[in-house]
């Protein structure tokens, strides 16, 4: 299944753009020219990607992905901005957590590749998590089996660090 991208633009020739560069790298895309349609699609849709226009009418896109952030914190935040300010960028990055901030005109590959990466970056820190889950419960269980049987647990090393079996066994 495509990972899904939420593009976030009052310029309908902005989303089309992206919409069709992106559906063509293989995305599945939902536009919205609001940020009020955008919290429509995110109600009703799983979206791992986010791209938001800075300046819209409302609410800006840093307002808005502060909101996703706290609603759907999972969902990767991108800016695309033609006004970047040193204070939309700061607040962009305080309150929404972006993930990357880019500049209109932007290359679209740089954005493709961000996305991918973003992606990427967000499975590692999955996996990390289920892999530390595992290693907890697989610490309880040594450490239950060796209340239960106490030395059983215990491995003899040699100087090398290779296991010592021994022969009675």
């Amino acid at each position: 299944m495509p990972h899904s991208v939420l593009i976030v633009d009052d310029e309908a020739v902005i989303r089309d753009v992206l919409e069709e560069a992106l559906v063509q790298a293989g995305f599945k895309v939902f536009s919205a020219a609001s940020a009020e349609n955008a919290f429509l699609v995110l109600d009703k849709h799983s979206v791992d990607v986010v791209i938001s226009d800075e300046q819209m009418p409302g609410i800006s896109g840093s307002e808005m992905l502060a909101i996703i952030r706290r609603r759907y914190p999972e969902t990767i935040r991108i800016i695309l901005t033609g006004h970047a300010t040193l204070e939309s960028t700061i607040r962009a990055i305080n309150e929404g957590e972006i993930y990357r901030f880019f500049t209109k005109p932007c290359n679209i590959v740089d954005l493709t590749i961000t996305i991918r990466q973003a992606l990427q970056q967000r499975y590692l820190e999955k996996e990390n998590e289920r892999l530390l889950h595992l290693v907890n419960q697989q610490a309880l269980s040594l450490k239950k089996l060796e209340e239960c049987a106490p030395g059983i647990t215990h491995v003899k090393r040699d100087p090398s660090g290779a296991v010592i079996i021994d022969d009675d066994c």
